[in-house]
């Protein structure tokens, strides 16, 4: 009798198992499925920024060297085409300096990731004056003659050079709270550290200058910086992530100064943006689908092709 009852006990715990298994099975495979969508967004997300450094590399290298990534590391462009209209700028010593720093830095970058992820090849950038004038055009809504030149001289170049490194360090703001494994977000932290240094580099570069009058058009940098963040702000079209040099007291720090040689929240953090919404400005014209601006045939990576 013992012998049945523990039978007929075993033959129970045994379908109590198998019954538990059915249970949880597919809610284990969920999970579990759900992980690995997670871990794909990951890559997308550290693959985006590609796009940002690219143009930042090649813009850096070109301005400070006269070439870029073909010459510096063509193993990182995975055969993707050339910039087109990229030149060597009339800089300073100490701007050369310091824009071949960035362009190094930017070297590493592309290879930080790429060692990350798969990563693509570099896609087709637009860095001629053209563009750059036809951005600094935007921003004031007319016409400047003759049309703004980046590689005309240092200071024009640093100017330029604030169109590039902000974007990509609010991407980077943006994508960290999506990211789910520690090594992703351990890279987009150094990555972030960098980037954010650059960029107030330039700001304190071009702060120190603030009250000077860019020639010929008799404008201060501080409202070329003022107006191509406000441009931003409008192709964005998220409400205000970008900021001058100067701004009215209440959006200064803590509302107590107008100066701004960083550009935050009232809580003085960094803004943060989306991938659509850096499509939008690096573009040019507040679509994400819709290729143009510094990116003729669009940006690469699934982020970017998913909405072309």
């Amino acid at each position: 009798m013992s012998m049945r009852m523990s039978s007929h006990m075993g033959s129970m715990a045994s379908s109590i198992v198998a019954f538990m298994l059915v249970l949880l099975l597919p809610k284990y495979l969920a999970v579990n499925n759900n992980i690995g969508i997670v871990l794909n967004s990951d890559v997308d997300l550290l693959e985006f920024p590609l796009n940002l450094e690219f143009l930042e590399a090649e813009f850096f290298l070109y301005g400070a060297l006269g070439y870029g990534l073909d010459r510096v590391a063509p193993q990182l462009t995975k055969g993707g085409p050339p910039p087109i209209g990229a030149t060597k700028a009339n800089l300073d010593n100490v701007t050369t300096d310091i824009i071949t720093q960035f362009g190094f830095q930017e070297v590493g970058h592309l290879r930080a990731i790429q060692n990350t992820v798969t990563g693509f090849p570099r896609p087709l950038l637009n860095l001629s004056s053209s563009v750059f004038a036809g951005v600094i055009k935007d921003a004031f809504g007319r016409d400047l003659i003759p049309p703004f030149n980046p590689y005309r001289n240092s200071l024009n170049f640093l100017i330029a050079s604030y169109l590039v490194p902000y974007v990509g360090l609010t991407g980077y703001v943006g994508a960290n709270p999506n990211l789910i494994k520690p090594t992703s977000k351990s890279l987009v932290a150094g990555l972030l550290g960098v980037e954010s240094g650059q960029d107030a580099v330039i700001r304190a570069l071009l702060y120190e200058r603030r009250e000077m009058r860019v020639e010929p058009y008799n404008i201060t940098v501080a409202e070329f910086t003022n107006r191509i963040s406000e441009l931003r702000n409008r192709l964005g079209r998220s409400g205000v992530k970008d900021e001058g040099l100067v701004v009215p007291i209440a959006l200064g720090a803590e509302g107590r100064v107008s100066g701004n040689v960083l550009s935050a929240n009232q809580d003085s953090l960094s803004y943060g943006r989306t991938p659509a919404e850096i499509l939008r400005i690096v573009y040019g014209n507040g679509n994400e689908r819709v290729p143009g601006g510094f990116f003729p045939r669009g940006a690469n990576g699934r982020i970017a092709r998913s909405y072309i």
